[in-house]
């Protein structure tokens, strides 16, 4: 098949971006971060330099300030050094010819009093815990269960609005194209969308738009930073992954989309199945629906995507742009292995976080790996 002929390698315009393909590398925690400081080096950027030929790379969650720790080893881009470090990132990406968004992140109750400020508890829309969720928060501390958070207070709403606009303003400085804002996978602007984790009484809480009013704070913040054909969200709308749930997706979802809409932003990235828990009962089709009503930008699919289900919906116009996440670890050229129907490397996922080079940089490309042969 030929590039005119495969859906794959037809070039998309995201907002104010050009790409040349439709294979996108998905966020991806891999807990690398130079230490102290969770800053950003080296090794990070020739891992994303190797990855430069996706259509877009979405860098893995990034801290957005001190307070949305929830791992060790993870980056951040609240500080000079990180901020320095990130350029190196974006410098290696552009140089290989690539474009490169930064995953804005705050964990919200994903954390630990070990990994906060002060060792305070993490914050969350309410003092509920989690049940079953882990982190880890030190190289031998192995997987510790996450403890009650505390509720945010109304008057401390605006400074995560500051924390994530503060943090869209680094990563301007750091060299990127764009931002992704995480509301996806169970992390703070998630435990505000859903209704399992959010009981408030106030203007936070309750209903469908008091629950979005303060994921729709930050975005906005974010958009006066960037302006919204940069700016993009990723949402995970059935995922149970640390301990979510939703009374009425369609309903939370299809407003949500409509409201984004409005402001504007580029596109929206939805986790459709994958590690959330829902794959065997095929994807979500009324929620997709629902979203692809109220939003008329981009609309990229996550969730162990294979090449060929990527162009059949993507014909079928079921999305737009798909995400791969743990094809792009084992395969750091994989828009060529699809193009050249060439079979992927597995992937170690005993090396998926934390560690150094092994099962990180030295995954070969078809080249190297035929040059072997």
């Amino acid at each position: 098949m030929s590039d005119s002929e495969d859906i794959l390698f037809k070039p998309f315009e995201l907002g104010s971006l050009s790409l040349p393909n439709r294979v996108l590398m998905s966020p991806l925690t891999r807990s690398r971060a130079s230490q102290p400081g969770d800053v950003p080096n080296d090794m990070n950027a020739r891992y994303y330099e190797q990855r430069a030929g996706a259509g877009l790379i979405i860098s893995e969650a990034t801290q957005v300030s001190p307070q949305g720790k929830g791992y060790a080893f993870t980056p951040g881009i609240h500080s000079a050094d990180q901020i320095q470090g990130w350029r190196t990132v974006t410098d290696a990406v552009h140089k290989a010819g690539g474009r490169i968004h930064l995953q804005l992140w705050h964990v919200g109750r994903i954390s630990h009093p070990d990994l906060q400020p002060n060792g305070d508890k993490p914050v969350a829309p309410s003092a509920i815990k989690p049940e079953g969720a882990k982190t880890f928060v030190s190289a031998d501390s192995g997987m510790v269960d996450i403890p009650e958070p505390r509720a945010l207070k109304a008057e401390e709403m605006q400074d995560i609005v500051e924390q994530f606009r503060k943090g869209a303003e680094n990563a301007k400085e750091a060299g990127f194209d764009g931002v992704e804002v995480h509301g996806a996978n169970g992390y703070l602007l998630d435990q505000f969308l859903k209704s399992g984790s959010n009981k408030r009484t106030d203007e936070y809480g309750g209903s469908v738009d008091n629950r979005l009013r303060l994921p729709l704070m930050v975005v906005q913040a974010v958009v006066d930073v960037w302006g919204k054909d940069k700016v993009g969200i990723r949402v995970s709308p059935t995922g149970s992954f640390n301990a979510m749930e939703d009374e009425n997706p369609l309903d939370t979802y299809g407003e949500f989309a409509r409201r984004l809409n409005e402001i504007g932003i580029a596109y929206i990235e939805v986790v459709e199945d994958s590690f959330q828990g829902n794959h065997a009962d095929g994807r979500p089709e009324d929620v997709i629906d629902a979203i692809k009503a109220g939003f008329k930008g981009t609309y990229i699919a996550n969730g162990d995507y294979s090449a060929d289900e990527a162009r059949k919906r993507i014909d079928a116009g079921r999305c737009d742009l798909v995400t791969f996440g743990r094809p792009f670890i084992s395969n750091p050229d994989l828009p060529e292995r699809f193009r050249q129907n060439a079979p992927l490397n597995d992937w170690d996922g005993d090396t998926f976080y934390g560690g150094d080079e092994h099962g990180y940089t030295d995954y070969p490309a078809l080249e190297d790996a035929e040059a072997k042969a």
